[in-house]
């Protein structure tokens, strides 16, 4: 088992996985259930699974789906998208989720946090941070699909989040999604080195290689990658795969 979980990051929306660039222009990339099986298949350890129309449609989470990916995945799988209340959780961990992303409603409500780990424990709670890079450097988390500034700084946001029991930060530069340019190492680092808690790293992976630089020098316990899982080639044609664990081992091991 490798010290660094590597994680696909799924993004639904309705009833297909989509790809974004920078949290637009989502491309089709397959059946969710289709494409957990291929990852079954590869060993994956753990899965990421965002709903990126919940929150934006005003609707809870997608529950009869939700329940046939659960029984679907043979490795953990956190899910994300729609989560506002403490009995949303319970239902969700309930069909055999094991952990609980979190982004808008931590924005709107931190203390939502603190009540959904009080009574699931940390290690059920995930806080998704959705992060941009401004002007001469300064970041900044975004709500609404990385639509709308929220004016809190990265580093006090992750510490504020560990303070009310989140159990991992699940850390996204959007300027880097979909783009197979590498982590935004800089911003891995301010966080991971602020939080007694796992950081995983999302946003920019193309290569394993990547991968070792978010954990060796960002400080990530985790890396998760979208585009790098499910697109092929210069055109990017769609392509289910994921590293060998002998490949992993040799950044990672």
């Amino acid at each position: 088992m490798l010290k660094t979980r590597v994680i696909p990051a799924l993004l639904l929306r309705g009833a297909g996985l989509v790809k974004t660039t920078a949290f637009k222009n989502p491309v089709y990339v397959g059946d969710p259930i289709n494409v957990i099986r291929i990852f079954n298949e590869k060993e994956v350890d753990e899965l990421v699974l965002l709903d990126i129309a919940a929150t934006r449609t005003g609707r809870g989470p997608a529950f009869s789906t939700i329940e046939s990916i659960a029984s679907e995945c043979f490795m953990p799988v956190a899910y994300g998208g729609g989560i506002t209340t403490v009995e949303q959780v319970r239902r969700i961990l309930g069909l055999g989720v094991e952990k609980v992303v979190i982004n808008a409603a931590a924005l709107a409500d931190p203390q939502f946090v603190r009540a959904a780990a009080d009574e699931f424990g940390s290690q059920a709670i995930v806080v998704s941070m959705d992060v941009k890079r401004k002007l001469l450097g300064r970041y900044e988390v975004y709500g609404d699909s990385g639509t709308r500034s929220t004016g809190h700084e990265p580093v006090a946001y992750a510490r504020m989040m560990a303070d009310l029991g989140a159990g991992e930060i699940l850390l996204t530069a959007i300027d880097r999604d979909g783009t197979m340019k590498g982590y935004d190492i800089e911003l891995v680092s301010k966080v991971a080195s602020a939080v007694g808690i796992p950081v995983i790293a999302s946003g920019g992976a193309g290569t394993i290689a990547d991968f070792g630089v978010a954990s060796k020098q960002g400080g990530a316990a985790a890396v998760a990658a979208g585009a790098m899982f499910v697109f092929h080639g210069p055109h990017r044609a769609v392509l289910i795969t994921y590293p060998s664990h002998a490949e992993l081992s040799a950044v990672l091991g």
